[in-house]
């Protein structure tokens, strides 16, 4: 079980790192402070705080120095607080959509395959694993079903509608200007066996692997072979076997073991880090060829790696545009001019356009003034309601 115990550890380092942070601010007693309000939510110093020691004790375990983690974080301090932001505002976005469910069913399903990869019965044996090794699951489910949250509302409000943009015409004209780029490439179908370490004696699996590939090499039958001794694949992500796929969409390691198989051969036992034992059977191989061939969806994807970025910067400039957000005085000169760095950009490139000339420097001043303006009408609060 070392393997997992290492990923336990990982994990406990950035949890355990926040709760002393924590716990040192109550024994202080220190008054919070507010350095951001976005909309109804609102970013904290001891947050900010947090944030920065679990980064900063991170860079120590991978051989930092602890004074020049510090430096470095706090160099890039404005940096953090504007990203606290932005985050702040997709998950404000998730849940105006109706995004949590959705959120809480991808996180059920990363633990679900987690139990599986390290071979463990149910969802509460991997709860009282990680609680061995220090690591709070409430914590991993909160921090990874953020990230979900974020996740889902780039792929729905940006991915997506980036993705289908494109007209038939617009797809075709693509395509007639860039016919180099939309050659058939190398694709290859297999199969695969793998054989976890998880609570097993690791020299053991390896010989385990070796007897399958000379079974297989001698004829046995592939199916019965993986049916019998394989657990979900981690090169099919639990499949079993991939169509089509090109061989650079996977890691070197793999790319080699597969290189110049014919279809019906088997690779050499391969070492997947350090979770397991990986045999693959090649299934079928198409090569690559110069002549170009229009593909609707390899031409989208072009298309849509382009356009994406973009995209995503407009997306994240219109959420603030229309959020109320505060920063404290004291924080907005380190962070106001990253935070609306690209609006910045924008009024640079159309001096002359009034709306772009709305979202620059001034623009949290801007956002303070309407705060008053409905401070008086709500009663003289000094702040305007958020929405």
């Amino acid at each position: 079980m070392k393997h997992i115990y290492s990923i336990f550890l990982t994990l406990a380092v950035v949890f355990a790192a926040g709760f002393a942070v924590s716990a040192q601010e109550t024994q202080e007693r220190v008054v919070d402070e507010v350095v951001a309000q976005v909309n109804d939510g609102v970013i904290t110093l001891s947050r900010i705080n947090r944030e920065v020691k679990d980064i900063v004790d991170l860079e120590v375990q991978n051989g930092k120095k602890r004074e020049d983690a510090q430096k470095q974080i706090d160099e890039k301090r404005g940096e953090l607080i504007a990203n606290m932001i932005n985050e702040e505002l997709l998950v404000q976005k998730a849940k105006e959509l109706g995004l949590d469910s959705d959120a809480d069913a991808a996180v059920n399903e990363r633990f679900v395959q987690m139990m599986k990869q390290y071979g463990m019965k149910n969802i509460d044996q991997l709860h009282q694993e990680m609680e061995k090794q220090g690591v709070d699951p409430s914590a991993i489910r909160e921090m990874w079903r953020k990230q979900a949250i974020k996740d889902l509302v780039i792929q729905r409000e940006v991915q997506q509608k980036e993705y289908w943009k494109p007209s038939g015409k617009e797809l075709r004209d693509y395509y007639e200007k860039n016919k180099a780029r939309f050659t058939k490439p190398e694709t290859v179908s297999f199969s695969e066996i793998f054989l976890g370490f998880a609570g097993r004696d690791e020299n053991a699996v390896r010989e385990k692997a070796k007897q399958i590939v000379e079974q297989l090499r001698g004829g046995a039958d592939f199916a019965k072979l993986q049916a019998e001794n394989s657990d979900p694949g981690v090169v099919t992500q639990g499949k079993g076997k991939v169509e089509k796929v090109k061989p650079s969409e996977f890691s070197e390691i793999i790319t080699n073991a597969i290189k110049g198989r014919k279809p019906g051969e088997v690779t050499d036992p391969i070492e997947a880090g350090n979770i397991g034992m990986v045999v693959l059977k090649i299934d079928a191989r198409e090569s690559a060829t110069s002549e170009s061939f229009f593909d609707e969806s390899a031409v989208r994807g072009a298309i849509f790696q382009e356009r994406a970025p973009a995209a995503l910067k407009n997306f994240m400039a219109s959420l603030r545009e229309n959020s109320y957000i505060k920063i404290g005085e004291s924080y907005r000169p380190i962070v106001s001019p990253i935070l609306y760095a690209d609006e910045r950009k924008d009024k640079t490139a159309a001096p002359g356009d009034d709306k772009k000339d709305k979202a620059p420097a001034k623009s949290d001043d801007k956002k303070d003034k309407a705060g008053e303006k409905a401070s008086a009408k709500n009663g003289g609060s000094g702040e305007k309601k958020p929405k």
